[in-house]
């Protein structure tokens, strides 16, 4: 891995913030007791809310991960990109299917201000979904092929559920790499949803995930403080054994 010697098992875990306005923003961060070291602000909510959100979680301090998944023409891409750094996210996804050039533009712009991940395939794709697009390749091989072009553009890190990490690690050791699709081995939070490619915390910092995205298990929790501390310690049990 490339980061597990440099951060705690607090840091490990990204809460995913998924939910719909500042007020059940609010509430939510205020149960999680200042525990998570780094929060992720994804579409419903920057939309709704736009820097107003990330005002309000920057105030509890941590890093903020800021997850767009951006799809554009390279100039496009690369002007979100500089905005994004104006209003210090730490991490930023861009769609690796985007091309070298989006690619290149968003690494370019980013570089010194933050760190781009490239989205890889979606933790709610299967094989038939991209067969569906005329993708022959399989999710590893497409993984693969898309982490190639990522890492030849200059982007840092990939997003990629834990099925797919020894494909990434084929392009590169270097890459971060951060790991969705989260669930607990047991109870209601174990229950997949729309995201059909998943592991628990342990299987994902096992197989070489440098961070986790953990969304629903915390967010729906009856402590989500509590949840997240019961993760922390799964992750540190699980790097101490790798």
């Amino acid at each position: 891995m490339t980061t597990a010697h440099k951060i705690s098992a607090r840091e490990r875990v990204i809460v995913a913030l998924d939910v719909p306005d500042l007020t059940s923003l609010d509430g939510l961060l205020e149960r999680l007791e200042g525990q998570p070291a780094f929060y992720k602000l994804g579409l419903e909510l920057f939309v709704a809310e736009g820097e107003r959100a990330v005002e309000r979680i920057k105030r509890r301090g941590g890093q903020l991960f800021l997850d767009l998944k951006l799809h554009d023409i390279p100039e496009t891409v690369a002007r979100t990109v500089a905005a994004a750094a104006r209003i210090g996210v730490d991490f930023l996804t861009v769609h690796t299917s985007g091309g070298y050039e989006m690619l290149r533009r968003a690494a370019e712009a980013a570089a010194g201000h933050l760190r781009i991940l490239g989205v890889t395939v979606l933790t709610s794709l299967l094989e038939e979904d991209l067969r569906a697009e005329g993708i022959e390749l399989s999710v590893a091989e497409t993984v693969r092929a898309r982490a190639r072009v990522a890492a030849r553009a200059g982007i840092p890190g990939l997003v990629c559920s834990s099925h797919e990490i020894d494909a990434a690690r084929e392009v590169s050791r270097d890459l971060l790499l951060v790991v969705p699709g989260i669930r607990p081995s047991v109870g209601e939070g174990a229950l997949p949803g729309d995201q059909k490619r998943v592991a628990t915390a342990a299987q994902a910092i096992a197989h070489g995930a440098d961070y986790i995205v953990v969304g629903r298990p915390i967010r729906d929790a009856a402590n989500q403080a509590q949840a997240f501390a019961d993760l922390v310690a799964e992750v540190e049990t699980a790097a101490a054994r790798a």
